[in-house]
């Protein structure tokens, strides 16, 4: 080992470190006293209800840890988004469990939350698994309403989606196991099995204060809207829970019973460890962006046995493309190659720049991949497309083009993993939010931005010196020199990989040796929905 094979591990590390810090914060949720104060209700926490239900929690995967860090600071924050989403087994059945944090603002929905519960049902809809909704909250967040409330993908979205699921045959069962108020209240009504827990939860329109305000009648909430209410007189819902356990074991049963439906039949062997150890990618990975590496020794630390198969090796350099095995799965894979590297003809191709050939040989790829039904993995790490005369002269808007539409219009499932850079058309092309991955990771080392934080501060930099001079005032180099830096300063926040969790741009920031476990539980989701459509890139400019 080299000693910047040394610095590096000991700086990815840190940052690995940092990040478990971070998840350990956001677990508390409101805070441990809130979560005592759950306890003293006799109800168990948001985290406590989803570790009963899984058969095994440690095995199941957080979509959205970080949704809301760093946000809503003029309300106190809001952690996690204030609604806890996993992926993870009941009664051997991949779900996905939504249980609202009741130690958050009572649970209240916040813009991030209804983009949050908007990107577990879109998960429920792609892979056709069954969904569960723990329920505790007290409704939309009023001082945001405007924010939550009217627009397309705002509150009312997540009762059109509980309507679409049920027409597609998605099992959606609701357990109300606290408040459950105004418009949330139709949620567990539209699922198709919905329990209450007695004493603890209650569902109405609106509550007793309310009611007495609106039409002067007199009536506590529970006899309003509790339990035996709802179970003996308006039958709103099928289950009475004695307690959370009580609840959470019925659902257990409930999935228990559930039919196998069809599988995609993606192929499958029996899973084995890389040869290589992944505790290296810390060490290869350099701490800098701007450093170079090879991808391929990052792929030997991924793949089922450091087998990987390339496609069109000698072309196209700056992309990896081949075919390997993750946790038994069998993948294609598409990765940004971050070392500098010659063609044939003796030309120089920079690490994690696309240029025409490596574009056009991914496109090819991509359209094995849909023709062989093989799950695609893209691994980003990718400054852009190749700029400049000779570029623009071989047509690299065009080759990029095709490669935009391949990932586009893919029909396999796609999941993407951010290891370092992520900027500009780059992260188009290589299957960014916006091209439907069915997960998408960020490593620690990530960062996602239309450009570097150098590169946009320099840019910044020389509008606000002309904008200056307009005005006909001069800058001195101190001055220039200290507006580069807040510049700077500013525009790295914006491309950590926290802030782009924090809006969920991506699904989680994840430690690398954890990648083959998101992979794996990916495509398990994903085989449970058939490909109902033919791969067809439409219409190309050849």
């Amino acid at each position: 080992m080299d000693i910047s094979f040394n610095k590096n591990e000991d700086r990815n590390k840190l940052m690995v470190s940092e990040l478990r810090k971070k998840l350990a914060k956001v677990k508390l949720g409101g805070g441990q006293s809130r979560i005592d104060k759950q306890h003293e209700l006799g109800k168990l926490s948001a985290r406590e209800r989803i570790a009963f239900l899984l058969d095994n929690d440690s095995k199941a995967i957080e979509i959205g840890a970080f949704a809301g860090e760093d946000m809503y600071k003029e309300y106190g924050g809001c952690p996690s988004g204030g609604v806890v989403v996993k992926l993870g087994h009941i009664k051997g059945k991949l779900c996905i469990v939504v249980a609202n944090d009741a130690t958050v603002k009572a649970g209240a929905w916040f813009p991030i939350t209804a983009k949050k519960n908007l990107r577990a049902q879109e998960i429920a809809i792609e892979n056709k698994i069954p969904i569960i909704y723990l329920v505790d909250s007290a409704g939309v967040f009023l001082p945001m309403q405007d924010e939550i409330f009217p627009d397309k993908e705002h509150f009312g979205r997540i009762f059109r989606n509980n309507a679409v699921m049920s027409s597609m045959g998605i099992t959606q069962i609701a357990a109300v196991m606290g408040s459950c108020v105004a418009g949330g209240a139709y949620l567990p009504i539209m699922s198709d099995e919905a329990l209450i827990v007695d004493k603890t939860a209650s569902i109405f329109l609106a509550g007793s204060y309310l009611v007495k305000a609106a039409i002067g009648e007199t009536i506590d909430n529970e006899t309003l809207g509790g339990a035996t209410t709802h179970c003996e007189i308006s039958g709103v819902t099928d289950y009475k829970a004695l307690d959370d356990k009580d609840a959470l074991t019925i659902i257990g049963n409930i999935i228990d019973k559930i039919g196998e439906s069809s599988k995609a039949g993606f192929n499958r062997t029996k899973p084995i460890k890389p040869k290589e150890n992944d505790e290296d990618i810390y060490g290869l990975l350099p701490y800098s962006r701007s450093e170079q590496y090879d991808m391929l020794e990052i792929i030997k630390r991924l793949v089922d046995k450091s087998e990987f198969q390339q496609y069109k090796e000698g072309y196209g350099k700056s992309i990896l493309t081949g075919y390997a095995r993750i946790d038994g799965w069998a993948v294609g894979i598409v990765a940004n190659q971050r070392k500098v590297v010659k063609t044939k003809k003796g030309e120089m191709r920079f690490g994690g720049v696309i240029y025409s050939e490596s574009a056009d040989k991914a496109t090819r790829f991509i359209a094995n991949c849909n023709q062989k039904k093989i799950p695609l993995i893209f691994l980003q790490d990718v400054t852009g497309f190749m700029v400049g005369s000779k570029s623009e002269h071989g047509g690299i808007i065009k080759d990029g083009a095709k490669m935009v539409n391949a990932v586009s219009n893919s029909v396999v499932p796609k999941f993407t993993i951010i290891i370092g850079n992520s900027y500009g058309a780059g992260n188009y092309a290589m299957c960014g939010k916006a091209y439907d991955p069915r997960l998408i990771m960020a490593w620690p080392s990530a960062e996602l931005a239309v450009m570097s934080g150098n590169s946009a501060a320099k840019v910044l930099l020389q509008i606000e010196k002309a904008s200056l001079k307009k005005k006909g005032e001069a800058i001195s180099s101190e001055k220039e020199k200290e507006l580069y830096g807040e510049i700077k300063k500013r525009y790295d926040k914006q491309i950590s990989p926290y802030y782009a969790a924090a809006r969920i741009w991506t699904d989680a920031v994840i430690e690398p040796t954890e990648t083959r476990k998101w992979v794996s539980m990916g495509i398990e989701a994903a085989n449970n929905a058939p490909i109902e459509k033919s791969f067809n890139m439409g219409v190309l400019q050849v």
